[in-house]
């Protein structure tokens, strides 16, 4: 599901990072796409999101309703384009793409790693040079632990994946013996 939802979002924050380069506000932007994400991910709000027999329009109204003035008539209008075509449970994974081309624009990238075990600072320092190198750029390194990859690591920088963890080698040579 996550990824089918990245599907969705990616064409709207790619084309709504563009529209706020043009206009020079990508800041107010990022910060309109951060409310939004923080109310869509509301445990309520995200119910009522989800819930396929709640009315759009209502679910809409109430998010403009909390967001008050605090958008950007642009967002206002992409908010309204997500709920008419029933997307508004993408507003997080559009948040998080946005901020994503932000930070790329910048020079910076975006990288999660998911470890079994607490990482020293030096493996962190190891990681986030070794991930420069691959890059070709800044990185803004996340560590994350993650008890069920056994052992090992995975690393997440945008659509490249690395997974170095005792999970993903079983899972790999459990694919391989299936006929």
């Amino acid at each position: 599901m996550a990824g089918e939802i990245t599907t969705v979002a990616r064409p709207y924050a790619e084309a709504a990072f563009e529209r706020a380069k043009e206009t020079g506000h990508v800041d107010i932007w990022a910060d309109a796409f951060g409310l939004l994400s923080a109310i869509a991910t509301d445990p309520q709000m995200a119910s009522q999101i989800a819930n396929p027999n709640a009315p759009r329009e209502r679910t809409r109204d109430l998010i403009l309703g909390i967001s008050a003035d605090k958008l950007p008539p642009e967002v206002t209008n992409l908010v309204r384009l997500l709920a008419d075509n029933g997307r508004l449970v993408a507003i997080p994974e559009i948040a998080s793409l946005f901020e994503a081309s932000r930070e790329a624009e910048r020079g910076v990238r975006k990288v999660v790693v998911r470890s079994a075990f607490p990482l020293d600072d030096a493996q962190r320092k190891e990681i986030a040079e070794a991930m420069i190198r691959r890059l070709g750029s800044q990185v803004d390194l996340t560590v994350e632990e993650d008890p069920a990859l056994i052992g090992g690591i995975e690393v997440h920088a945008g659509d490249l994946v690395i997974d170095d963890s005792i999970r993903g080698k079983l899972e790999q040579l459990a694919h391989a013996l299936q006929f």
